[in-house]
């Protein structure tokens, strides 16, 4: 497989709570570099992003919820509202994990369908982030099937800030959940071209890293390094 394939695959991610304009900027110029499907920032980051980015293919994409999914609904659709304003064109939604291992799967559907629903009106996708390292297989599986119920484009691993992040394992159990209309997005913890590559052979479409330059064979170039993400 080479490296401009897997690259395409990317939301290169700038998530870092201390991440500042200047990164900001230097990322997406990686971004832009390397030819990445999107940039991955924090809400307050979504309209300097769209304006850095937009002479350039790569699109912008920011998180809801984020990282613990913990937000009301009401916040969660208010923010999916201003991002989309701002800019994004991809909205990377945390489930409420709480409720999930609580059982009140009724919730996690209102919580999903909500904001999917907002952010389709407005041509926008959205990728549900489960946090599997938190979860049993069974309430992983559970997760994608509500997400898909939801009308959800992608199911997603991991914020890549809570736990061991993404694993092949937790990738086969979500490909085996949804049709093939939902796309599977592996994050958390890919650091490498190898790795990499062995997430989209898994079955991945999309890939959230901080690590693109490093994948390209470039060096960890980024101010996101550090990063699990």
């Amino acid at each position: 497989m080479d490296k401009s394939t897997v690259l395409s695959m990317i939301d290169h991610a700038i998530l870092k709570p201390e991440a500042t304009d200047s990164d900001l900027e230097k990322e997406c110029a990686i971004a832009a570099k390397y030819n990445v499907a999107s940039v991955c920032v924090k809400p307050s980051h979504v309209k300097y992003a769209a304006e850095l980015l937009k002479n350039s293919s790569v699109k912008v994409s920011t998180v809801i919820g984020f990282p613990h999914g913990t937000t009301t609904t009401k916040c969660k659709v208010a923010e999916a509202r201003e991002a989309i304003e701002n800019g994004a064109v991809e909205l990377d939604m945390v489930l409420n994990i709480g409720k999930l291992l609580s059982r009140d799967f009724d919730y996690v559907e209102k919580d999903i369908k909500s904001v999917v629903d907002e952010a389709h009106s407005k041509g926008v996708i959205v990728k549900v982030i489960l946090e599997t390292a938190l979860l049993d297989e069974e309430m992983i599986a559970v997760a994608c099937k509500i997400a898909e119920k939801c009308g959800a484009d992608f199911v997603k691993t991991s914020t890549g800030f809570n736990g061991r992040g993404a694993s092949l394992d937790d990738i086969k159990i979500m490909k085996n959940s949804v049709s093939d209309k939902v796309g599977v997005k592996a994050s958390g913890g890919i650091k490498n071209f190898e790795q990499a590559v062995a997430f989209v052979e898994a079955g991945c479409t999309r890939l959230g890293t901080s690590s693109t330059a490093n994948i390209a064979g470039e060096g960890s170039a980024t101010s996101n390094k550090d990063s699990n993400y």
